[in-house]
C-alpha cells in the first residue's frame, strides 16, 4: 500500500481541490471519463433527463446527449442484458440499477455473460462495463431498498467488486473502474452520500486522520483496485470494514480512545490481502465488521483468511459485527445496522482476551 494512497491526494490535471460530497464525486468520475472517452455511455432508470434518482447523473444528458446519457424500460435484467452486448462490441457502458436490490433479476447476464465472456472467448471479447448502484440501508428503505449483496458477487470469478467509503476513493476509484477491461460492480453507500455519520443518530465523523477525505480533486486520478487504505492507524488491533462502517468504527473507537489500525477494504475483489495480513500481524486482534447479513457474508471469507494467514500471531478470536439474518427492518434499521453498543461490545471483548 503506497503512502500516495493512504496519506496524500494526487496531483490531479488541474491540480485543485474542493470538498465534494459523494454523490458530486460520483458525477465528476462520469463527467470527467465521458469528456475523455466517446465511447463511455450512462443508461439506467432515469438516468437521463431527471438525473438519477440520488440525482448522480444530473446534468449529464445535457451535456452529451441523449444518444450517451439515456434512460432506459425498468428491465433490469435488459439493462444488463444490453450493457455486455455495448461492451463486446466496444463500447463502455456505465448501467445504473437504481438500488442494489434491483440487481437480481440480471443476475444471469452478470454471472452467465459478463463474468465469463473474456474466458469463453479465449480473450477475443471482454466486457469493460461497470454497474453502479446504491446499496445498503440509511433511508428507511426497508426489504425492497436496503439490501447488502456484496458476498454474492464475490463468488463470482470474473466480476471485481468497488466498494468507496469517501467522496475522494468514490471519484478515483469510479474512474478505474470505467476504464477498467473487466466488469465491475461499484456499490455506492447511500447513508453517506451526502457525508458521513455514525451509530443510532446523525453524529458526524471525527475528522480522518490522514487527509481529508472530502477534498477530491478536480480532473482525473485514480486509484488502483485492490489497494486497501488505512483510515487510522494503531497497535490494539486490526479492524477490517468497507463503506459506511468504516465511517462507523472510527467513530466508536474515538469515543473509546481505542487505537485501532482501521482498514478501509475499497475493493472486496480484488482483495488486498497482503495489507491486511500486515496489520493483523502487527496487533495480533482483528474485528470484522459489515452491514450485510452475518451467515456467508463476506467477514466469513475475511475470517477465514485471516486465520489461515495469521493464525500463529493471533491473541484473540477473530470477531465479526454485522446484519442479522433477518428480513430488513424497515421502523427498525438502526437496531439492524452494526453501531455502538455492539461494536463497543465486541472492542471489549476482544481486547480483553
Amino acid at each position: 500500500m503506497s503512502d500516495t494512497q493512504t496519506k496524500t491526494a494526487p496531483a490531479s490535471e488541474e491540480g485543485t481541490e474542493r470538498r465534494l460530497n459523494m454523490i458530486e464525486a460520483i458525477n465528476e468520475a462520469l463527467d470527467v471519463t465521458m469528456s475523455r472517452d466517446d465511447n463511455i455511455v450512462v443508461m439506467g432508470e432515469d438516468v437521463g433527463y431527471f438525473g438519477g434518482v440520488f440525482r448522480c447523473t444530473a446534468g449529464l444528458q445535457e451535456k452529451y446527449g441523449k444518444s450517451r446519457v439515456f434512460d432506459t424500460p425498468i428491465s433490469e435484467c435488459g439493462i444488463i442484458a444490453a450493457a455486455v452486448g455495448m461492451g463486446a462490441y466496444g463500447l463502455r457502458p456505465v448501467p445504473e440499477i437504481q438500488f442494489a436490490d434491483y440487481i437480481y433479476p440480471g443476475l444471469d447476464q452478470l454471472i452467465s455473460e459478463a463474468a465469463r465472456l473474456r474466458y469463453r472467448s479465449a480473450g477475443e471479447y471482454t466486457s469493460p462495463m461497470t454497474v453502479r448502484s446504491p446499496f445498503g440501508g440509511g433511508i428507511f428503505g426497508g426489504q425492497t431498498h436496503s439490501q447488502s449483496p456484496e458476498a454474492i458477487f464475490a463468488h463470482v470469478s470474473g466480476l471485481k467488486t468497488v466498494i468507496p467509503a469517501t467522496p475522494y476513493d468514490a471519484k478515483g476509484l469510479l474512474i478505474s473502474c470505467i476504464e477498467d477491461n473487466d466488469p465491475v460492480i461499484f456499490f455506492e453507500p447511500k447513508r453517506i452520500y451526502n457525508g458521513p455519520f455514525s451509530g443510532y443518530y446523525d453524529k458526524p465523523v471525527q475528522p480522518w486522520k490522514k487527509f481529508d477525505a472530502s477534498i477530491v480533486p478536480e480532473g482525473r486520478y485514480t486509484i488502483p483496485l485492490g489497494k486497501a487504505r488505512h483510515a487510522t492507524e494503531g497497535e490494539e488491533l486490526t479492524i477490517l470494514a468497507y463503506g459506511t462502517m468504516v465511517h462507523v468504527v472510527e467513530a466508536v473507537c474515538a469515543e473509546k480512545g481505542i487505537e485501532a489500525d482501521i482498514l478501509d477494504l475499497r475493493t472486496i475483489v480484488p482483495l488486498d490481502i497482503e495489507a491486511i495480513e500486515e496489520s493483523v500481524k502487527k496487533t495480533g486482534r482483528c474485528l470484522i465488521v459489515h452491514e450485510a447479513t452475518r451467515t456467508a457474508g463476506f467477514g466469513a471469507e475475511l475470517s477465514a483468511l485471516v486465520t489461515e494467514r495469521c493464525f500463529y500471531h493471533l491473541e484473540a478470536p477473530v470477531e465479526r459485527v454485522t446484519g442479522f439474518d433477518t428480513p430488513y427492518p424497515h421502523s427498525l434499521e438502526w437496531a439492524y445496522f452494526p453501531g455502538p453498543i455492539r461494536i463497543g461490545e465486541a472492542l471489549d471483548k476482544i481486547l480483553a482476551e
